[in-house]
């Protein structure tokens, strides 16, 4: 007999064994039950006398202890906001506007602010005071008291000011380098969302992009800036963006109000030079150029002509006397850089600007005639009227 025949009778006798009688599988599965059952039993109490002790009381109950092992991310949100949060204040301003059906009417304004001095000097937005046409400023410390601050500086083309109060020994926050900043970077974010009974919340992200531009309106560009995912509200504004060295890189200005997680600050290495002037002298010399002029496509849109040039403003008037009349711009002179740093709009020009003090020169890169020209300007201090 092969094995295949073999293989076939077995599975043969298998199929004609004959089937238990229906008692004994009752009897059967009777007996597995009940063995189960105290199989179970046994090993429950098993379980209990061996694995857990029994409380006597109810009051003798303990929680069992937890050991939670903190993120990175945890670590350096924690130590930022214990290093920096004194140096953040909430501010108060009040504005008067006339209504043209109601008279004069008085609003109310909420910011935030960063102490940059121990002695009361705060940086902040210029749109936080108003650009300066504020009634009042109420600074609130970090111990809930309130002070009357003064205006010293605002810049709307910047959107900065600095903001003085007279208090001794606060505690300053160190400025960080902004030039350092590299893409994907841990930040915080502390301000007042909202409004003062929110202060000083904090709330953390990544730098999301870097040198970005956006439109306040149809005329305002606002740049360089630093976007981030880090949760920016109302209220927010003027309040520092921190590395996770707890170092301000920014001040946290504007939100895109139809999409989350798209916030943005103003470099601190723009405002840095400011700071250090206004501590060190007590006031900020600003200096001009002295022309009036608009951007090249505007221009040409507005009148309809095209001039032989890609990109820059368009000198529209120069004033009499001023630092631009000297080095020789003319009405219709494109300007495309200041020390070859390229110029699109009036907002580059004003930006630049801060870099120079009175008397310090810079070469003009122009188009005129279809001709690029190149002129040396010497800065003056700006004359309040201007």
């Amino acid at each position: 007999m092969n094995h295949e025949m073999e293989y076939e009778n077995t599975f043969v006798e298998l199929k004609k064994k004959k089937r238990p009688k229906k008692s004994g599988y009752f009897l059967a599965g009777f007996l597995g039950a009940l063995l189960g059952l105290i199989t179970g039993v046994f090993g429950v109490f098993y379980y209990l006398d061996n694995f857990l002790e029994m409380p006597e009381s109810e009051t003798s109950l303990v929680a069992t202890p937890i050991n939670i092992r903190l993120q990175d991310e945890v670590y350096y949100a924690v130590a930022v906001a214990q290093k920096a949060m004194d140096s953040v204040v909430g501010i108060i301003t009040k504005e008067t506007y006339n209504n043209a059906f109601f008279g004069p009417q008085t609003t109310e304004g909420i910011g935030s602010g960063v102490i940059v001095s121990s002695d009361g000097f705060i940086l902040t937005n210029s749109h936080v005071v108003s650009d300066g046409r504020a009634d009042s400023i109420i600074v609130r410390l970090t111990d809930g008291t309130e002070i009357e601050g003064q205006v010293l500086w605002n810049n709307a083309t910047l959107d900065l000011a600095i903001v003085k109060v007279e208090r001794e020994g606060l505690q300053a926050a160190e400025l960080g380098d902004s030039d350092a900043l590299i893409i994907g970077e841990p930040v915080v974010a502390i301000g007042n969302p909202l409004s003062l009974q929110l202060d000083r919340t904090v709330t953390n992200g990544i730098i999301s992009g870097l040198n970005r531009s956006i439109n306040i309106d149809r005329y305002t560009v606002m740049k360089p800036l630093i976007q981030t995912n880090a949760s920016i509200n109302p209220g927010n504004s003027g309040g520092p963006l921190l590395n996770a060295r707890g170092q301000v890189i920014g001040i946290n200005t504007a939100k895109i109000i139809s999409a989350e997680g798209l916030g943005f600050s103003i470099p601190i290495n723009i405002a840095r030079s400011l700071v250090e002037e206004m501590i060190a002298e007590g006031s900020i010399t600003d200096v001009y150029m002295g022309i009036r002029g608009v951007t090249l496509a505007v221009y040409e849109r507005q009148l309809n002509v095209s001039l032989s040039a890609d990109y820059g403003v368009v000198v529209v008037e120069t004033v009499t006397g001023s630092p631009a009349a000297k080095a020789g711009l003319q009405t219709g002179d494109v300007i495309q850089s200041i020390n070859n740093t390229k110029i699109v709009d009036m907002g580059d020009i004003q930006r630049h600007l801060f870099k120079f003090k009175p008397n310090d020169e810079a070469e003009l890169t122009i188009i005129r005639n279809g001709e690029e020209i190149t002129l040396t300007i010497v800065f003056e201090a700006k004359p309040e009227d201007f």
